[in-house]
This record gives C-alpha cells, structure tokens and sequence, in this order.
C-alpha cells in the first residue's frame, strides 16, 4: 500500500486489498453519519442505512451493522447476492458509493502521478489503474473489454495465479469489475470478459431464488478472505466451443469429424444450450452392430453430463469414471467445453511431475552432503538446531554448499557459483509447486528440475 500526502489527510493507493467505506470516510469523501439509500425500482422497496464513524453501514431497520456493502445490502432487502458498492446511494450526494470509490482512486492517482520522486511500482500501479478505468467505462456502455486470463495476470507482471491472485480481485473490485467467466476457474488461455456485476441480479427477489454461484459480485462478504485454492472442472477446458453435429447430422460427417480430429466423441446439439446427447465410437459400434444402415439419430447417446465451469472437479471425478466425459458449461450456461479421463490424467501428472523431481532431488542431495560432511558441520550453515540430515531444507542445501571447504569436499569438477546460481532457481520452484496453485509448473521448469537430477546422479557417487 503505497501512502500519498494530500493536504492534511493521507490517501491510500490501495495495492492488495480492497477500498472500504472506512477509506472514504478516512479521506473525507463522505462522512459519519452520511444517509445511503438502496432502492430496488422493479419492486419500488427502498432501504435505508448510515455510515458510522469507523466506516460500517448500519441498517435503519434493526441497527445492524456491517463492513461490506454487499453484505448489508443482502440483508436489509433478503437477496442471495447483490453488488453494494452499486447499490447503496450516498443521498446527500446523489450518486452512488462505487463513484465515491472512483473518485477516491482518481484523486491517489493523480497524488501519485504528481509525485518528482515516483518509483517503478507507482508507475505501474498508475498503469493498471488507467487500463482498469478504461474497462470500467467500456462496461459501463456496454462493450465490454475481452481478454485472455493469460494477458490478464501479465498487467501484474504475473505469468499464473500464485499467492498474488487476491492483490488482481482486490484491483479489479476496487474498479467495480469481474471477469466473466470467473479467471480463478478457467484456463489461463480462456477469454473472459471484464464486466460489471448486476447491482440487483435479476429475479432475486430473496434469498435462494436466484443461484448466488451464477451471480459474479465484485466485493466479498465481511470477512474479506479471497481464499480460494479449488481445481475446477474449467481449469481443464478453455471453453472455447465444443465440436459438435446437428441432430440431423449424417453418421458419415460425424466418422469424419472424429477421424480428422482424433476425437473419441461429438457433443449433438441443437443450439448452444440445447445438449441432445453425444456421439462416440463406442455408441457408433453398437448402432451399426443393430442396424446396418444405422443413422446418426440411432447413435446418439442420450445419458451425457453437462456441469458448469465452476465445479470442483474432485466432486466430478466419480462421474468421469463412470461416464469418461462430460460437457462444461460456460457462464451463460451454453455447452462451451468438455473434459475427459485422459485430460484429468493429464493434468494431475503435471502436477505430479515436479513434487517427485523435487522429492527425488531433496533425497539426492541429503545422501550427497552425509556423505561428505558430519551434522556438526552443516549445523554451522544453518540458523535453526539440526539434529538430522533428513531436516535440511533446498535453502539449507545452498547455504552449506556455498562454502568452499564443503563444495572442495566433493570433488566435482564443477563451478561452483553456476551450480548454486541454479540451486537458487529450484528453491524458487520449489515454493511455487509448494502453493498449490491451480496453473500447472511451466514446463521450463520442469526441465530445469530433470536436468538437475540428471546431473546429481552422475556425479553423487563421487562425493
């Protein structure tokens, strides 16, 4: 978070967590006691709440009070999701509080871009916020900015969605914006749409009747956690379309299909939304086995799953066992993707791959340096007690290999300075694969750990 002077009052660029109304009420643009308004104009409701002097919105109806705007407006009007900072209506000042936030981020903004002494971090943060403002406006009028999750992370400086993924969210909360579909559940190479929430989702008129999980909110519930480490089934599909036939289709362009394409199955559709089953070589084979003149309609393959993007895909596994596909549903419920068996295998060997080169290198290691040296001597390098060789970390493994004296007692005709310089970039993977991430390890670095093995075996016997 990066601190501007203004005046008397300090304004907060917020970098990594999101803007409160306690933020705005800190840089005085609004203030304690401010009347919000939230009216739901296709049922002619109206709420009414106050700001607080620490920044809560407490509810008129029953005094209760909450940090989240979001959070206050689905319960004072009993909704299961609503965006607040749309919402509620600061009534003294005709607007609404998401321009308050805007103006807030404006005025740091411009604080900072004053600045004589501005360090690469505020330039880059003034970046960000004027790509961000543009999309918002773009949204706003309808047009909203399409982008690939990949270019997305890359306005951060990120390359996958590691422990950073939450200062993103925050960025574009702050704007008023989410991606669509959501880019925590898809792949890195999916395009999603930077868009603005529904202020009032339509046909929520209370709490259950609309599906909360369909409804992106730019703003989380009160407890302001961005946790969110689940392997979705739209982690596996890009989304992109799925190959499909007409219901009217001949048997003969869907063999096609599959034999150019080396697919074992086609999705039939009749529309976007209109999934009438599926066609696979195994439903193929027992159309022509009754019928030798078999049509597509006698291959069709009515029992096929469609599951939304969103889905954990731990809780769909059973299913693919059972049906070795499904379709994926985007965010408007159109049939967008399909996984497979051989996609989930995939996946999970990349990212089995690098915990056992990892867990292959550490044992290498370990068995090198108790060869060559006591425990009394690496305990030297170590800032921690050490009482087992089977307690040394990758780092630790750097620091005792650093010293001349130890890297002399393994007669490696090696430089040193190269080994450890790549030593260095494996610990690096080495916390990365240790997140837990949804993105799978570049495979760069999964070279880069083979070949450190490869290179740990073939002189290990001569330490």
């Amino acid at each position: 978070m990066v601190i501007v002077r203004s005046g008397t009052r300090s304004m907060y660029l917020i970098g990594g967590r999101r803007v409160t109304v306690a933020d705005l009420l800190e840089a005085g643009l609004v203030e304690a006691g401010a009347r919000l308004r939230f009216k739901r104009n296709r049922i002619g409701v109206v709420y009414h709440a106050t700001v607080t002097d620490k920044g809560r919105i407490r509810l008129e109806s029953d005094g209760e009070e909450f940090r989240s705007p979001s959070r206050a407006a689905m319960v004072a009007a009993g909704m299961g999701a609503v965006d607040g900072w749309r919402a509620w209506w600061v009534v003294d000042q005709g607007r609404a509080l998401d321009a308050v936030r805007q103006e807030l981020l404006d005025r740091v903004i411009s604080d900072v871009a004053a600045e004589a002494d501005q360090h690469n971090e505020d330039i880059a943060r003034q970046r960000i916020h004027e790509r961000l403002r543009q999309a918002r406006r773009e949204a706003d009028a309808g047009a909203p900015q399409q982008i690939s999750v990949r270019d997305l992370l890359s306005l951060w400086g990120m390359a996958d969605r590691g422990d950073q993924v939450g200062r993103i969210e925050a960025d574009l909360a702050n704007h008023g914006l989410v991606t669509s579909p959501s880019f925590r559940a898809v792949t890195l190479d999916t395009v999603v749409s930077l868009t603005t929430p529904p202020s009032e989702p339509e046909g929520a008129e209370e709490v259950g009747s609309v599906d909360v999980d369909d409804v992106p909110i730019a703003e989380d519930d009160e407890g302001g956690g961005d946790l969110d480490v689940r392997l979705t089934v739209g982690n596996l599909s890009p989304l992109a379309g799925v190959a499909s036939v007409g219901p009217n289709s001949t048997l003969e362009e869907a063999i096609t299909k599959m034999l150019l394409n080396d697919f074992s199955q086609l999705a039939v559709l009749s529309g976007p939304r209109n999934l009438r089953g599926a066609v696979t070589w195994r439903s193929i084979a027992q159309a022509m086995h009754r019928k030798a003149d078999a049509v597509l309609a006698d291959a069709i393959d009515p029992r096929v799953e469609v599951v939304s993007y969103e889905r954990d895909l731990f809780e769909v596994l059973p299913l693919l066992q059972l049906r070795e596909f499904v379709f994926v549903s985007d965010q408007n419920r159109a049939v967008a993707g399909i996984v497979t068996t051989a996609d989930v295998a995939m996946r999970y060997g990349d990212m089995a791959t690098p915990f056992f080169q990892l867990g292959e290198l550490d044992q290498t290691l370990r068995w090198i340096l108790s060869r060559a040296v006591d425990i009394e001597t690496v305990q030297r390098f170590c800032n921690r007690k050490i009482t087992s060789f089977d307690q040394l970390t990758v780092g630790d493994y750097q620091h005792v290999l650093e010293n001349k004296d130890v890297w002399g007692r393994l007669g490696w005709p090696l430089d040193r300075s190269t080994f450890i310089a790549r030593l260095v970039e494996i610990r690096e993977i080495r916390n990365k694969v240790m997140h837990f991430h949804p993105d799978s390890v570049p495979e760069g670095a999964v070279d880069k750990l083979r070949k450190f093995n490869d290179l740990l075996h073939r002189y290990r016997d001569r330490a």
